[in-house]
């Protein structure tokens, strides 16, 4: 038996983008954010990255990575799992 090789990437047509779950994370921390009465702005500026792809991140157009849900929560002074929790209310709810 001839082993396959193995192929870097991607299956062709697979994605790990979600938009509901892109957009019920960005209402959380949107909702986080103006709660805690931070502007977007300087949010970006504390978690340490771009004011633009919080925006997009904000309105569910790009899904964060892991080390940028922990700079978000650190910057909004909250755990990760408040910031999860938070994602979950918004999806149950239907508020994305």
């Amino acid at each position: 038996m001839q082993k396959r090789p193995v192929q870097r990437g991607r299956p062709p047509g697979a994605t790990t983008f979600d938009a509901e779950l892109a957009k019920a994370f960005g209402a959380a921390v949107r909702a986080l954010r103006t709660e805690r009465g931070i502007a977007q702005e300087m949010l970006a500026n504390l978690a340490g990255i771009e004011r633009s792809h919080l925006g997009k991140i904000e309105r569910g157009e790009h899904m964060p990575t892991l080390a940028i849900i922990f700079k978000i929560a650190a910057a909004l002074e909250c755990s990760t799992a408040v910031l999860m929790t938070q994602t979950e209310t918004q999806l149950t709810e239907g508020k994305a």
